[in-house]
């Protein structure tokens, strides 16, 4: 071996230094850098968990949002509806309270209409009465007593009406 230039101590020593380095190495710098590179390969591995979990969440977050917009949208829309009806119920019932207040003004007015038609005819008796008794007086030129008074008027209004028929 010597002819091929290795010398045989030199070739002990260097593979027993190699061996040394590479126990050392091994011992106190791949372990710790292997160590090193797995307790980062974790912390990367629980971050992407992590992040896929947050990820996951946010889907379910915004899902959530999105059906409480739906229902908030729906709960509106349905308060709107109610509301119109609502709305339309007081305006059907005051337009029925308007028609009611209409049919009694109605009705008061034809009854004042009336009483006032019956207090003109009471009145247009009492003159007519009072005017024939006025004029029998004069064509008997003398005056009639009560009960003759009202046989009298009794008379005229009877003709009246008969002529007013007729």
């Amino acid at each position: 071996m010597e002819a091929l230039g290795i010398n045989l101590a030199q070739l002990i020593t260097q593979t027993v230094g190699f061996l040394v380095l590479l126990w050392l190495l091994s011992k106190f710098l791949y372990r710790p850098v292997l160590k090193v590179l797995d307790d980062r390969s974790d912390r990367i591995k629980a971050s992407l968990d992590s992040a896929a979990k947050a990820k996951e969440e946010a889907v379910e977050t915004q899902a959530k949002i999105e059906k409480q917009i739906l229902e908030a949208r729906e709960e509106g829309q349905a308060r709107i509806a109610e509301a119109q009806q609502m709305a339309e119920r007081f305006r059907e019932e005051q337009m029925a309270k308007a028609q009611e207040e209409i049919v009694a003004e109605k009705e008061r007015a034809e009854a004042e209409i009336q009483r006032e038609r019956v207090a003109a005819i009471e009145e247009l008796r009492r003159e007519f009465a009072s005017l024939a008794i006025n004029a029998a007086e004069r064509v008997v030129d003398r005056s009639l007593d009560s009960g003759a008074h009202q046989e009298v008027i009794e008379k005229v209004l009877e003709e009246s009406t008969s002529i007013k028929r007729s």
